[in-house]
């Protein structure tokens, strides 16, 4: 692996720890809620860092806390500013990820399954 990709990784690791800390202490909207930020992509040349987030809410309260952090894009990209040392700051983009509530549905899924498999073998043993 390059040191290009160690770095980036590193970046985007960074990114994603001062933001959870500056959505939690500093953004002030009450769209943002309870949001959890799953991972941070930042691309080779740092100009934009995809920013994967998920809520405890339903997803139409995902849209309105992607609507808060959208606003809020440019207060948080500043703060990074302040605390990292990058001579070039993302453009912060805010994805919903839907990876939580698609493992809930399997898991889910796979518990129906398991109890209707316990439910047939019962019967044929009966």
């Amino acid at each position: 692996m390059g040191k290009a990709f160690l770095r980036t990784g590193r970046v985007a690791e960074q990114i994603q720890r001062e933001l959870a800390e500056l959505i939690q202490l500093e953004v002030k909207d009450p769209r943002v809620g309870l949001v959890t930020l799953t991972s941070v992509e930042v691309t080779q040349d740092y100009a934009h860092a995809r920013v994967y987030f998920t809520t405890m809410n339903t997803t139409g309260q995902a849209r309105l806390a992607q609507a808060g952090l959208e606003r809020a894009a440019g207060f948080l990209r500043s703060q990074l500013a302040h605390r990292m040392k990058l001579r070039i700051m993302p453009q912060l983009h805010f994805i919903y990820d839907t990876s939580v509530e698609r493992g809930v549905q399997l898991s889910q899924l796979i518990d129906a399954a398991v109890s209707e498999d316990k439910a047939h073998r019962q019967e044929q043993e009966d």
